[in-house]
């Protein structure tokens, strides 16, 4: 297990966020990561629009995971329409 930081963005709209975000949650418990820390950052503006939106929903992980989970997480979160962008950071490295 690493440990990893990880930022998402979701639509602005607050329905779509929740459901974003349990969506997320359930994929990282899926997945066996071990969330040590999660902060709803708010709204924010975004450098550039992201799928025709100005605005942009950021919520902040700390997560301890297996490496090889992460590049199926990568794929299923790209897949999703609720999550606009999203990074995953080791801070070790």
């Amino acid at each position: 297990m690493r440990n990893y930081e990880f930022t998402v963005i979701f639509d602005a709209n607050e329905e779509k966020m929740k459901e974003g975000l349990a969506f997320v949650t359930d994929e990282l418990a899926k997945a066996g990561c071990e969330i040590a820390k999660q902060d709803d950052l708010g709204v924010k503006t975004l450098a550039y629009q992201i799928n025709k939106q100005d605005k942009g929903h950021y919520v902040y992980f700390e997560l301890s995971a297996d490496p090889s989970k992460i590049a199926s997480l990568s794929h299923v979160f790209q897949l999703n329409t609720l999550v606009l962008k999203f990074l995953f950071v080791n801070p070790e490295k």
